[in-house]
């Protein structure tokens, strides 16, 4: 699905970055995310969010 329909940046490439540890600012610096009309800037943020989240989840359960 298109999340920045200005850029064509769909949810999986914003999944991918955060799943690198990419913020907000660097989706705007690397895939033009929130630089046009700014519609996309909240389900972009809510990715991130649930990407962190997944993470740290996951992390947790590994064994030390």
């Amino acid at each position: 699905m298109y999340v920045c329909v200005c850029n064509a940046v769909t949810e999986r490439e914003i999944r991918r970055c955060a799943q690198l540890g990419c913020s907000l600012g660097d989706l705007r610096e690397q895939l033009g995310v929130c630089t046009n009309c700014g519609k996309c800037k909240h389900a972009a943020q809510q990715i991130l969010r649930e990407e962190r989240s997944d993470r740290g989840e996951s992390s947790a359960m590994r064994p030390a």
